[in-house]
């Protein structure tokens, strides 16, 4: 998700120094969440990217329902916007994710979903008809600078590499939505209710391409494990994780996971994938998260 952009439940007053705790609830879920491009990867070599999205949002879903918390009833107009969330926190970017990484780097489609917080910015500008303030302006000019940057090695290779970097684009636009439209969701209702509900309707909406793919795959040990923990934690217990930081922590305090997510992928990228990626997407992504930090600290002040 990146699933980032959401604000699990009310928050509670964030406390002044976190005990260590806090600063484990605060860095896991970034560091799962970065994970999760490695584990696409993986997945790709027994998987077709339909398959892919399609078995971690089941297993995840099937992860949220062990918890009685996700159970929490919610009353029937709240389906509308649960199903919107489905669609566009996770059928459709989780969709784009695997068919990007056969064309561009996992250590790239995870330092270009560091832009999803200028993305929600943007959003929420344009649907509130207004300039956002100059401090956040001059963050979101610094980000959108370095997204340039990151996109414009892998857009030299070639039209697959284009298409791959379009196609993570279209994913973070698509998480650009959902702050506004998960808010007032999850205020009324709760957190993991409104999540767990969302990933059934992306089940859903996944199942009739995922389903082909998952019968016609071959496992070996490797992939397995990384489906597994593509689900169970990047689709499941890190939201768990996200609920607990917020309401532990303050929603803001426990956004700041999001500037681990394009660290994390990078890392993982050259050391276990041995990816090659180029020094100006590298420094793109520092300016990009760097954006997203000016804007999260103007926001606050």
């Amino acid at each position: 998700m990146s699933d980032t952009t959401l604000r699990p439940g009310l928050a509670a007053p964030a406390t002044d120094a976190p005990a260590a705790a806090d600063w484990l609830l605060l860095f896991a879920p970034g560091a799962i969440w970065g994970a999760s491009f490695l584990f696409m990867a993986e997945g790709l070599k027994a998987l077709g990217p339909s398959g892919v999205t399609f078995v971690r949002i089941a297993i995840g879903c099937a992860t949220l329902s062990l918890l009685p918390a996700s159970r929490k009833p919610v009353p029937r107009e709240a389906w509308p916007g649960i199903a919107w969330l489905g669609v566009l926190w996770l059928a459709l970017p989780l969709s784009m994710f695997p068919f990007a990484e056969q064309r561009v780097s996992s250590a790239l489609t995870g330092m270009l979903n560091g832009a999803v917080p200028l993305a929600a910015a943007i959003v929420a500008s344009v649907l509130a008809r207004r300039l956002p303030p100059g401090r956040v302006a001059a963050g979101l000019a610094v980000g959108l600078a370095g997204a340039v940057m990151m996109a414009l090695p892998a857009l030299g290779e070639g039209r697959s590499s284009s298409f791959g970097i379009l196609m993570i684009l279209v994913a973070v636009l698509a998480y650009g939505f959902v702050p506004s439209l998960a808010r007032a969701l999850q205020q009324k209702h709760g957190a993991l209710p409104v999540i767990w509900r969302a990933e059934i309707v992306a089940v859903v909406l996944t199942a009739p391409l995922g389903v082909p793919d998952l019968l016609h795959a071959h496992w070996t040990l490797v992939p397995l494990l990384s489906m597994l923990a593509l689900g169970a934690l990047g689709t499941g217990l890190a939201h768990a994780l996200m609920t607990v930081a917020t309401g532990r922590l303050g929603a803001t305090r426990a956004s700041s996971t999001a500037f681990l997510m394009p660290a994390v992928a990078l890392v993982l990228g050259v050391v276990v994938l041995r990816e090659s990626v180029a020094w100006m997407a590298v420094a793109g992504g520092a300016a990009c998260v760097g954006g997203a930090w000016l804007m999260k600290r103007a926001a606050s002040a």
